[in-house]
């Protein structure tokens, strides 16, 4: 198991949603995988929208980046 996925399960766990919009934000940056790219922006932008995180508008913005929205 890769430290990324150890500190993904470990927010998980915890409940810390805002550590998961960064670590999935992390998991997007570290992929080149169009499909994996795509679920982990996903994730990071519904945290976001769960916590009100400031992210959220730019996160958006990389959802529509990666043609999961129009």
């Amino acid at each position: 198991m890769s430290d990324l996925e150890s500190r993904l399960l470990a927010a998980h766990s915890a409940g810390d949603k805002h550590a998961l919009v960064a670590l999935y934000e992390e998991a997007a940056a570290a992929t080149d995988k169009p499909e994996a790219k795509g679920f982990y922006f996903t994730q990071a932008y519904v945290y976001a929208l769960e916590t009100d995180h400031p992210k959220a508008a730019e996160l958006h913005q990389k959802l529509k980046a990666t043609g999961r929205e129009n």
